[in-house]
């Protein structure tokens, strides 16, 4: 059995790694995913993660699975205030379905 889940998709520049990790943490999320990504937005093309001098031209994307809309949507808003005036960044959130996860299920599974 599945349980329903939101996932938040929050692409932005790698150097913010920290500073939105942390605010994933402080929101109480049981974790997150980051993966090194790269393409084509309104602030132009950005690096597709190959190796290079400077992380300043990279973009990473987290991915966060949240028990309810609230925290995702309390995560993300943080994000884009604190971030997306200055950086760029995209954060969208999707339907989720979460199979085998102990830790997010909890002891009795999903």
């Amino acid at each position: 059995m599945a349980k329903p889940a939101k996932k938040l998709v929050i692409i932005t520049e790698k150097l913010l790694l920290n500073k939105v990790a942390q605010i994933i943490d402080e929101a109480g999320a049981s974790g997150y995913t980051v993966l090194e990504t790269g393409g084509k937005g309104s602030r132009n093309v950005r690096s597709s993660g190959q190796p290079s001098l400077s992380d300043t031209t990279a973009n990473i994307k987290f991915e966060v699975l949240t028990e309810d809309r609230d925290m995702a949507l309390k995560i993300s808003d943080r994000v884009a205030l604190e971030f997306f005036d200055d950086y760029s960044g995209i954060a969208y959130i999707c339907d989720a379905e979460v199979l085998y996860a102990h830790k997010f299920c909890g002891p009795d599974g999903c």
